[in-house]
């Protein structure tokens, strides 16, 4: 006789699954500790030019759509839209010579030598001006909030 509110299927199937969890846990006690993600490590002034500027250059080489952005719009400082103007011109004239894998080398290259040297190349406009310094129009020339 089966008692009310005792369901056979019921109790098997909380068996099996009680089974399988027992099963899969004492199969992952013998497994090592997963390793640690390394640390972020911070990325020096030149390590960021030479990413910035040799994918741009990387970009005009390919005639991308993108290409065409102004130098602030690409996110560079003056000194780094600088290094990228050299740079293009050399790789311009090695792709003609050599192809365009080679131009993708000697951008790597060049970009890399040219932000160290100039350790990263952060300078910015010359209109730039710290909030410190940048002038306020006097109050004769802002209209009255009439």
């Amino acid at each position: 006789m089966i008692r009310q509110g005792f369901r056979p299927a019921g109790a098997a199937l909380a068996a099996a699954l009680a089974g399988c969890v027992l099963a899969l846990s004492a199969g992952c006690a013998g497994t090592p500790e997963r390793s640690r993600d390394p640390e972020p490590t911070a990325s020096s002034p030149a390590d960021v030019c030479t990413s910035l500027v040799s994918y741009w250059v990387k970009e005009a080489l390919k005639g991308s759509k993108w290409a065409g952005l102004d130098w602030e719009q690409k996110g560079m400082s003056n000194e780094q839209y600088e290094i990228h103007d050299e740079v293009l011109v050399a790789a311009r004239a090695e792709e003609r010579r050599a192809g365009r894998p080679a131009a993708f080398a000697l951008t790597d290259r060049e970009t890399r030598r040219r932000c160290e040297a100039a350790k990263g190349a952060t300078g910015s406009s010359e209109n730039w001006r710290p909030p410190s310094e940048q002038r306020v129009p006097t109050s004769g020339s802002r209209p009255s909030p009439s």
